[in-house]
């Protein structure tokens, strides 16, 4: 097995016996023997019988069916699909006549992160920066039938490729809000396109190693394009960061055992390939080209305010499969990112920069290039420690094969394995509270957790369902060496050992969190990935999740997506009266068995034409009335 399926070492402590913390006592939370008294019939009656709460709206029924749902008393509106014109000049779409020239102007496809960056006072108007992560082309392409999803991509042509190709990265977009609700800006210069061909710089301690040169590029320092983006975050000084997540789904071809990138590639899962691009590009193929996969797997920093400046890898926050990059501001004034590597018994990470932040956008230019990366270690009493990915201290340097930071940071999952960090259930997006600085870790699942590898951060065998980690900052500073944590919630039905607060519903519970935010009143929002008729019962959605007092844990069910689709990007305005959502992939198949394509999706949102196949698209949450969200 490779590092990528189990941990290199034991986990910390050898912990096996399971945590039950103060608070989970206090709150009423059950073990899994008494979880189905937890989220059954009477907990529906708790909740209708407590009032109270810091979330007001009428509860969303779950379910799963071909259309998107919200609760009762709001309206969601399709702001951006794929394809949508960005352009003056952008070719209306075309689903049977896509070339790659048209999609660099229109909309790409599965939208995963969004940021707004107000350009104005009220809100009313501002910048939608928008991750496009990958394509699905069995649902792009008609013809592309195939007994997997993984034979019909590799069955793509070199335009069908360049399409996808095209389709990738992200896209800014100027948004305005009139009477009629919010619409895109066309012909704003704010507008972008970033794709897989995009020139980027590189930049911090790994910029120019040897490691990142390639026949194209012998300084190490530009590379074309960023690949398989999936969460980020926008920084105070309005610049948008996008993580590159499943980086080897694009690298074909193999590396000779013994070559000096053999173990590295193994250790970001190279070698299975998901995308046919290495066909036709010999960057993407390993034998030809065995350094361009370093140069994928970084967090990528971009200037939505100037479409002509050139987006940046910031390698001093390290390389793996990055979910996301959201930051706060330390109390002494610098900048604090976590980072989640989102694959089985991967780690979670800590960057602080060297510098304080500045006024302006100038002064913080490069201030991601110089700082200190740590990852975390769990202790079975609620504490915890983060551990410097520092070169030269705790055994990374040349007798482990660290010849430098550079080195460190190419290989930053050994470098966490070599510390002893804790290996986590698929650690994906994680983010500060605005008011209260505690920090929430959505870990998604992990089916390969065995009964012998379980540890109080990872409480369960075979997690199926997920859970929310809460990490408090030691003395609310963020720079702390240590910190303290409760398991929030696990995830799940009934039946399946979960820990909501008891008045959560029969609709309020949800497996698979996966990215969150937090609105302006500090109130956390949850998005999943994974839910389904056959895994939960539901399609994936938007839950609100209460943080504090005697509903600690409560879930209730804001929003849910179209059948096959998984639910990305919440984000919210200033003023809380805009809530912008992410649906990725509808039209998926909801039952592996029976394969979705162009012709037969299982849905056809969100046009519902039979000449339209399924469309990604932002989506913009208002209340009928008015005001704030909840």
């Amino acid at each position: 097995m490779s590092d990528t399926d189990h941990p290199a070492g034991p986990t910390i402590g050898e912990i096996i016996t399971q945590r039950l913390s103060r608070r989970d006592v206090m709150r009423g939370s059950l073990a899994a023997a008494a979880a189905s008294t937890l989220i059954g019939p009477g907990s529906t009656a708790a909740a209708e019988a407590e009032p109270g709460g810091v979330f007001d709206f009428p509860e969303l029924k779950a379910g799963v069916d071909e259309t998107l749902h919200v609760a009762e008393g709001y309206r969601a509106d399709v702001l951006l699909r794929w394809g949508d014109p960005l352009f003056a000049d952008a070719p209306d779409f075309d689903p049977t006549a896509q070339t790659a020239e048209a999609q660099r102007r229109q909309f790409g496809y599965n939208n995963d992160f969004v940021g707004f960056i107000p350009l104005d006072g009220d809100g009313r108007r501002g910048l939608l920066t928008v991750n496009h992560e990958y394509t699905n082309g069995e649902l792009m392409f008609a013809g592309l039938v195939a007994n997997t999803r993984k034979e019909a991509l590799t069955a793509l042509n070199a335009d069908q490729v360049a399409v996808e190709m095209a389709a990738t990265g992200g896209s800014v977009v100027e948004i305005a809000r009139g009477a009629t609700g919010w619409h895109p800006v066309i012909g704003s210069p704010y507008t972008r396109r970033i794709t897989s061909d995009t020139p980027m710089a590189i930049t911090g301690p790994a910029a120019g190693h040897a490691r990142l040169q390639t026949k194209a590029d012998p300084t190490g320092r530009t590379v074309l394009g960023t690949i398989n983006n999936c969460s980020g975050g926008i920084t105070p000084w309005g610049t948008w960061l996008s993580g590159e997540e499943n980086i080897h789904y694009y690298f074909t071809g193999s590396l000779p055992e013994g070559h000096a990138e053999s173990d590295n590639a193994k250790a970001m899962g190279m070698g299975g390939p998901f995308f046919g691009w290495g066909r036709f590009h010999d960057r993407f193929d390993l034998g030809k080209e065995p350094n361009e996969a370093n140069r994928f797997g970084w967090v990528v920093e971009i200037d939505p305010h100037d479409a002509a400046s050139t987006p940046k890898k910031r390698t001093a926050l390290g390389r793996f499969k990055h979910e996301g990059a959201a930051g706060v501001i330390n109390r002494d004034q610098r900048y604090v990112v976590y980072l989640g590597d989102d694959e089985r018994f991967q780690h979670i990470y800590r960057f602080v920069s060297a510098g304080t932040v500045g006024k302006t956008r100038a002064d913080n230019a490069d201030i991601l290039d110089s700082g200190t990366l740590s990852v975390a270690r769990f202790a079975a009493d609620g504490t915890g420690r983060w551990l410097p990915l520092v070169h030269g201290e705790n055994g990374l340097d040349a007798s482990a094969g660290f010849a430098s930071q550079a080195d460190v940071l190419i290989e930053t999952r050994r470098a966490a394995k070599k510390l002893g960090a804790t290996p986590m259930d698929r650690p994906e997006d994680i983010e500060a509270n605005p008011k209260t600085g505690r920090v929430y870790v959505m870990l998604t699942n992990n089916a390969k957790r065995t009964a012998d590898q379980v540890d109080a951060a990872n409480p369960r065998e075979k997690n199926l369902y997920g859970h929310i980690i809460e990490i408090s900052p030691d003395e609310g500073d963020h720079d702390a060496t240590t910190f303290r944590w409760e398991v929030l919630v696990r995830c799940g039905g009934p039946e399946s050992g979960a820990s909501f607060g008891a008045a959560t519903s029969a609709d309020g519970w949800f497996g698979m969190p996966d990215n969150c935010a937090f609105d302006g009143r500090g109130r956390l929002w949850i998005a999943t990935d994974g839910n389904s008729r056959k895994a939960t019962g539901r399609a994936d959605g938007i839950w609100a999740l209460e943080t504090d007092g005697t509903r600690r844990g409560t879930g209730r069910h804001f929003l849910r997506v179209p059948v096959g689709a998984e639910m990305c990007g919440p984000c919210f305005t200033p003023d809380d009266e805009s809530f912008f959502v992410a649906v990725q992939h509808p039209g998926e198949s909801d039952d592996e068995a029976v394969p979705a394509n162009y012709d037969k999706p299982s849905t056809r949102w969100p046009d519902f034409r039979p000449d339209m196949p399924p469309r990604p698209s932002v989506v913009v949450v208002t209340r009928k009335a008015g005001g704030p969200i909840a």
